[in-house]
């Protein structure tokens, strides 16, 4: 027998498994099933899709089923999961990217200061954060909060599914807005702002490689998996890649897909009182300063639709204007934005004249996301995090050349873009194969040789560029 361990990553849009070799990390069989998609500004789904859709990618694997000794679960962060008495939902989870909550968040950082969230949780709630949701449930539903009897994080859910357990890990819980990562402790008078006195329970923080517990005999049944499989903690999405990444302390990482993530691994934690870079906790014990946007390659695939493309076209398209850009930019908020906290703003190109080509718009829409993204880097140095080593391009935009290339040149230096496309999934199977295993997480890396992949090298001074979005966006 040659142990298998099962890494998932639970999105947006769907869910994906990938079996990897416990000894290897080779990749083995991998399978992925979608499950329905909301649209912003409110943006809920069934958590019960989920677990369908874990069911259906798990039994495409195929035999490699019968090997499988561990599995662990990284999951969208933030989403707010709230489970009646049974065990069932009380209604759709909301996800990260419903805005509704926008005036519930500005409501709790006014009562406290956002210096004292900053400096208690490491973060300032927006609308995407966990504890933003739950305090609008108890505003315009309060009868459903009064059903409820447990909240969790959209990873959680599966991890309960798979366990029975309700339990979470410091890493997905440093994004709940409840959590304080340096002193692993709940900040109870956060919670009350929320939710007043509501008895309901919060899920025990796990440490990194601390099992959740054994799958139990109905998952089994339903995943085609053998009985007593471990369970590892989980975590949220980007704690996950960070751990398919293989990052150490001064790595950074931009991760290119629904929303648009720019993060590194620090072993200080950081606080930010403007709210730009969120303070989160890694799966790893340490610290995983972060800045997220609303808007990644949607905007490009909306940008595409309009010019009659699809996004490779559109990639193509935008790097024939590479010599010759003119002055059209985009300001991509289409979905409202997070960083910066402005949810009901909407997209802007600038500068277009007559003489504004198709090539130049689809230059400034790659650049536009970009450049909004990208000014994570910066944020990210200005909290105290050090970011002197490797930069990783990641998520669905990585495969995009445009992406790629325009990443290296905006930002002046080499980019990596990974060997495994599915880093979340990769995450997670370190974590399980850390699990089961009892190796340190970057023993499991180091020997499944992550991180490796092509250096894109700046093609150009795209500098100029960056100056004026700043200037445009600003």
């Amino acid at each position: 027998m040659t142990a298998i361990v099962l890494g998932i990553d639970s999105s947006t849009q769907s869910v994906k498994v990938e079996a990897r070799r416990l000894d290897t990390g080779e990749v083995v069989a991998s399978g992925t099933a979608r499950h329905p998609v909301t649209t912003p500004p409110v943006s809920e789904q069934d958590p019960r899709a989920w677990w369908d859709a874990l069911v259906a990618a798990t039994r495409s694997l195929g035999e490699v089923r019968r090997d499988v000794v561990a599995v662990s679960v990284a999951g969208q962060q933030h989403g707010c999961v709230i489970l009646d008495e049974r065990g069932d939902p009380v209604r759709a989870a909301k996800l990260w990217n419903d805005t509704t909550s926008a005036p519930d968040a500005a409501a709790l950082v006014e009562r406290f200061g956002a210096d004292t969230w900053a400096r208690r949780t490491g973060s300032v709630p927006v609308a995407s954060f966990t504890i933003s949701k739950l305090a609008w449930v108890a505003a315009h539903e309060p009868e459903a909060l009064q059903r409820a009897t447990r909240v969790m994080l959209p990873h959680d859910y599966l991890t309960w599914r798979l366990t029975g357990e309700h339990v979470t890990d410091r890493g997905d819980a440093s994004g709940s807005g409840w959590y304080d990562p340096v002193s692993d402790r709940t900040v109870d008078e956060f919670l009350a702002a929320a939710v007043g006195d509501w008895p309901g329970a919060l899920p025990t923080v796990l440490g990194p490689t601390e099992a959740a517990g054994r799958i139990t005999a109905e998952a089994a049944a339903e995943l085609e998996l053998p009985d007593g499989v471990i369970v590892g903690p989980g975590t949220g999405d980007n704690m996950g890649a960070a751990l398919g990444l293989g990052l150490r302390a001064g790595d950074v990482a931009v991760s290119l897909g629904t929303s648009g993530v720019v993060f590194a691994v620090s072993s200080n934690p950081t606080h930010d009182p403007s709210g730009a870079v969120a303070g989160f906790a890694s799966a790893t014990g340490a610290f995983l300063p972060l800045v997220c946007t609303l808007n990644a390659t949607k905007v490009t695939d909306t940008v595409a639709r309009w010019l009659g493309t699809d996004a490779p076209g559109l990639g193509a398209l935008a790097m024939d204007a590479v010599d010759d850009p003119g002055p059209t930019m985009l300001v991509p908020y289409f979905d409202g934005e997070r960083t910066p906290n402005l949810p009901d703003a909407t997209g802007t190109f600038h500068g277009l004249t007559n003489a504004t080509t198709r090539e130049q718009l689809a230059l400034a829409a790659h650049d536009g996301v970009l450049c909004s993204v990208l000014y994570g880097v910066e944020a990210i140095r200005s909290v105290g995090a050090t970011i002197d080593g490797r930069t990783f391009l990641v998520g669905g935009g990585s495969r995009s050349v445009a992406y790629r290339q325009r990443c290296a040149d905006l930002l002046g230096r080499p980019v990596t873009v990974p060997s495994t496309d599915e880093t979340v999934a990769a995450g997670s199977a370190v974590q399980a194969a850390a699990v089961v295993s009892g190796d340190e997480i970057d023993t499991v890396t180091d020997r499944w040789r992550l991180g490796t992949g092509t250096v894109v090298e700046p093609a150009c001074d795209a500098t100029e560029r960056r100056r004026h979005y700043a200037a445009i966006s600003g």
